[in-house]
């Protein structure tokens, strides 16, 4: 304990460089408006008034973003594990960890299972991504105990053929530049999913190429779009026959 009380987890800001970039540009624009610069290259033409509809397009979506990653990130998490019915048994894989938001929040369903996250802890992805800032919100959380981190990728995972009764993922696939390798993070999280095995996988876009390789393996897959994200994101929900 601090000299200011508790320690307090902390999940970080996702895609802060993006919500940076949007901030310059929101500020840049703002200044192009007020100063009334009119821009005229050939056929192109932007007015000052078309500058600050830009400002307050850029300005906006950073807002937004910074208050799904401060906010709105907790209430879609528990919307995703709230699709679950859990005993408190479960093997549950967190795939793009991240800071352990989804770890975190599994683990205290749990009794007697156990949690791991993997990832491979890109900072661009996520502010201050990194192994030692999840281990110290795991500790933080009082769930250290019954979770285990890993650094590996989504298409090379070392856990054997049907490990894990839940796998859980939030915003993780699409960092995956190739498609190709997509396809792979899909069909290493149906290879590890026990039968009868369920995932739920979240993002903002590919999740219907996500779902149509689930289905390629045969497992049951539907998709439900959460509003209240910013951008608003759709959840793979994929059930392995037993």
């Amino acid at each position: 304990m601090s000299a200011g009380g508790p320690a307090k987890p902390d999940y970080g800001v996702d895609a802060p460089g993006i919500i940076r970039s949007f901030a310059i540009l929101s500020a840049l624009f703002i200044v192009l408006s007020l100063t009334k610069f009119d821009l005229h290259l050939g056929a192109v033409s932007i007015s000052h008034q078309t500058w600050y509809g830009l400002a307050v397009s850029f300005g906006v979506s950073a807002l937004l973003m910074l208050l799904y990653a401060k906010v709105l990130k907790f209430h879609h998490r528990d919307r995703m594990l709230n699709m679950i019915s859990w005993a408190g048994n479960e093997q549950v894989l967190d795939v793009g960890t991240g800071r352990g938001l989804l770890l975190v929040g599994a683990a205290k369903r749990l009794n007697s299972g156990r949690a791991v996250g993997i990832d491979i802890w890109n900072p661009v992805d996520l502010s201050g991504n990194s192994r030692q800032r999840t281990e110290e919100n795991l500790r933080v959380e009082g769930v250290e105990r019954i979770c285990e981190l890993r650094d590996e990728a989504a298409q090379k995972m070392s856990f054997p053929n049907a490990s894990f009764d839940v796998v859980l993922s939030n915003l993780c696939i699409h960092n995956i530049p190739k498609a190709s390798i997509r396809d792979l993070a899909c069909d290493e999280i149906a290879r590890v999913l026990k039968p009868g095995g369920r995932a739920l996988i979240s993002d903002y876009r590919h999740t219907g190429r996500y779902a149509e390789r689930f289905r390629s393996h045969g497992l049951a897959a539907t998709l439900h779009w959460s509003w209240a994200t910013f951008p608003p994101l759709r959840i793979v929900d994929a059930r392995k026959p037993k």
